[in-house]
């Protein structure tokens, strides 16, 4: 009889050490929501997004910046909040000569703008950029190396272009959000606009094409305005890119005309009106 006893102390003791192994994965399952290690794992790599994992070194990428309302992918034109209002965008800085005198302009006629930039620029010029952003203007991503043939390139390119650059603008700005998209000379492609909306940047267009980069002169530049001011509310001028001395005066005249012509002064919309 002894010996069956011990026969069932044992077989207790298995019973009770069964159970507690159960009942230790029944609580880390519901630690883990569900998923084991690899799946969680898996869940994370899939979190950070495709392409080269985040982490350090020369090819490393931001893990994916959570987007609270997701923008659409079209190109935007019109102003944020309707009515006889423009946009007025700046591209291609920031530039140590231009911007701050382009700054200086808008600041003397009370007058908000949308820059965008190229990457290596605000990266080089963080000072310029959180000035920027300390007078109340609106960023947007230009990509890093301005290349007008982006529509040709692959996906994994237009990609590193328009990621890269987003991480060196909003670093520069020091976290300030990059609202907007702009593909080097118009080369939107379904691709690059899809990636930049993922992130939260609406792709940004123009109607008013002032080729200041042409240098044609001021008083081209200011003509060129007043012509086209019909085809839609955003305007394109440049800070960088080039010397930009007939901008700067250009944008002395127009701001102040378009005032007396009755218009207001807006940012590009991000999301349709009432959305």
């Amino acid at each position: 009889m002894a010996r069956l006893n011990e026969q069932q102390r044992r077989l207790a003791i298995i019973i009770a050490s069964a159970l507690a192994l159960i009942a230790t994965v029944a609580v880390t399952l519901a630690v883990n929501g569900g998923s084991t290690g690899r799946e969680r794992g898996n869940e994370a790599r899939k979190d950070a997004g495709d392409g080269p994992r985040a982490g350090k070194g020369p090819h490393a990428r931001p893990p994916a910046r959570p987007v609270e309302r997701p923008v659409p992918e079209d190109i935007a034109h019109a102003t944020e909040n309707g009515g006889k209002a423009v946009n007025i965008t700046i591209d291609d800085g920031p530039d140590p000569t231009w911007t701050p005198q382009v700054l200086r302009v808008l600041e003397d006629h009370r007058v908000k703008a949308t820059f965008c930039m190229i990457g290596p620029q605000a990266k080089a010029h963080p000072d310029l950029v959180k000035q920027v952003v300390a007078a109340g203007h609106r960023l947007c991503n230009h990509t890093i190396g301005h290349d007008v043939t982006m529509d040709h390139k692959s996906v994994a390119y237009q990609k590193q272009q328009i990621l890269d650059a987003q991480k060196m603008i909003e670093e520069a700005a020091g976290g300030t959000t990059v609202h907007y998209y702009r593909a080097p000379g118009g080369a939107f492609t379904p691709d690059s606009r899809r990636i930049a909306a993922a992130r939260g940047m609406r792709p940004l267009g123009w109607n008013v094409d002032t080729k200041d980069f042409e240098l044609p002169g001021t008083d081209r530049i200011v003509r060129t305005v007043k012509d086209e001011l019909s085809n839609g509310p955003t305007i394109l001028f440049h800070d960088g890119g080039g010397p930009r001395g007939q901008t700067v005066e250009a944008l002395r005249q127009v701001l102040p005309w378009l005032k007396s012509q009755g218009y207001g002064f807006d940012f590009p919309e991000i999301r349709p009106a009432g959305n």
